[in-house]
């Protein structure tokens, strides 16, 4: 079991896909993201391994939600400074996580 507190540690905040392009070099199928979370974090990259469910033209002005604390991740020759989050389908395919209303930018999960 985990604490309320630790649970605060990991920053999950809501951001709008900006650009998304295929990320042809990554080991498994993915594409890169920008993610625009607000004025205080502001765009970061990211890739995602989401190429089964969606486009990249889909993806554009997608709310979803990411870990914005961990330190940025080498990927290939790609740095990803966020992690976006979903679930996995039944085939393991990633289903990204999006509010069912659109939010502000940036607003933490809670």
């Amino acid at each position: 079991m985990i604490t309320y507190d630790d649970f605060m540690k990991v920053d999950i905040r809501v951001g709008t896909i900006i650009a998304a392009e295929d990320y042809p070099e990554a080991r498994r199928p993915a594409i890169k993201l920008k993610v625009d979370f607000g004025d205080e974090i502001g765009v970061k990259k990211t890739s995602a391994q989401i190429t089964a469910h969606y486009t990249l033209d889909a993806l554009l002005g997608k709310q979803v939600a990411a870990v914005v604390n961990f330190p940025p991740k080498q990927i290939g020759k790609f740095m990803s400074e966020v992690l976006v989050v979903g679930f996995p389908d039944k085939d393991g395919e990633v289903v990204l996580i999006s509010p069912d209303s659109p939010v502000p930018n940036g607003k933490r999960l809670f």
